[in-house]
């Protein structure tokens, strides 16, 4: 059997329910023609009435990979499956993945990075502390590290700008 690589086009949001229904074709099927079925995650840190939670997104929003020994009753069967948009490919085709694609598609799922925010600040933003020692402070945004969660702030404290470092679950935006 020839098996490669495809990226399937969902319905934003249908990722994991696809990858089900690609999983459980396969169980009726039983013959093998697909081997694996993968939607790529990372974690990120969301913040929703002051608690901390762990999200799981997509990694490739409207997007699964599968590997397939795809013919052409298979390819149709998939394409008219409820929220698969189409196969990737040139001129209206499934084209397999290359294998440094797939490769670097897959490193990223062995290799899971830590959870990371799910916002993010851009330099020279308005922000407002709401929590330590310099809450109802304003501040501007001088850098954001988005691996460990730290904002640096140029603070006005009595008159004069104060370099500040604080993290990101301690600010909000300041419409």
């Amino acid at each position: 059997m020839a098996q490669k690589w495809y990226a399937i086009q969902t319905y934003s949001g249908s990722e994991l329910s696809v990858k089900r229904a690609l999983e459980q074709l396969s169980e009726e099927m039983n013959d093998g023609k697909i081997a694996e079925v993968l939607v790529p995650t990372e974690d990120l840190i969301e913040i929703k009435k002051g608690k901390k939670n762990i999200v799981e997104r997509p990694l490739y929003p409207a997007y699964a990979f599968a590997k397939i020994d795809l013919d052409t009753a298979l390819w149709h069967r998939i394409q008219s499956m409820p929220r698969v948009g189409r196969f990737i490919g040139e001129s209206k085709k499934p084209t397999p993945l290359s294998d440094k694609d797939i490769n670097m598609i897959l490193e990223k799922v062995q290799n899971r990075a830590a959870a990371k925010p799910k916002v993010s600040f851009d330099e020279g933003e308005m922000v407002r502390i709401n929590e330590g020692p310099f809450a109802n402070f304003n501040g501007i945004v001088e850098d954001f590290d988005m691996a460990s969660g730290i904002l640096k702030l140029n603070v006005s404290i009595f008159g004069r700008n104060t370099p500040v470092e604080i993290s990101y679950t301690q600010v909000e935006r300041v419409a």
